[in-house]
């Protein structure tokens, strides 16, 4: 027979919170997220495994040429309609422009307002298209 004694009982007390803590924080960790950034063919492959394609560019270069599936958010426009994209805050995200540089602010924009897994593509539209991915042409 085993005695609990005010000691015994305040060690294992104080064990319950500690071991609770360390079990949450081994579930919170997220497969595969994205880098900073990425080149066109992991985007590409990102894209196929279902993450969101954002295109920053003016609507008449999105007209133009633009990434298959690719959603087009100016770049002026972004911080005002981010509820347009809400459901891709826990989500991963690769953001494109012409050539990487307005992208790269996107992705800024994006993970300051709470964007967990932002990417921006390196080399944006004309590195897609260069590499011979799945473009819609006007």
């Amino acid at each position: 027979m085993r005695l609990v004694t005010k000691g015994n009982f305040m060690k294992k007390r104080l064990l319950l919170p500690v071991l609770f803590v360390a079990l949450c924080s081994m579930s919170v960790v997220q497969a595969d997220p994205l880098p900073a950034s990425i080149d066109v063919k992991q985007a590409a492959t990102r894209q196929s495994q279902g993450a969101f394609l954002l295109d920053v560019r003016e609507p008449v270069e999105f007209a133009e040429v633009h990434a298959k599936d690719a959603t087009l958010i100016p770049l002026g426009q972004l911080q005002s309609r981010l509820s347009e994209i809400a459901q891709y805050k826990d989500k991963p995200v690769a953001v494109i422009c012409r050539s990487g540089r307005r992208s790269a602010t996107g992705a800024d924009i994006l993970r300051n307002a709470g964007f967990t897994q932002v990417a921006n593509v390196e080399g944006g539209t004309n590195s897609w298209v260069s590499a011979g991915l799945p473009v819609i042409r006007k």
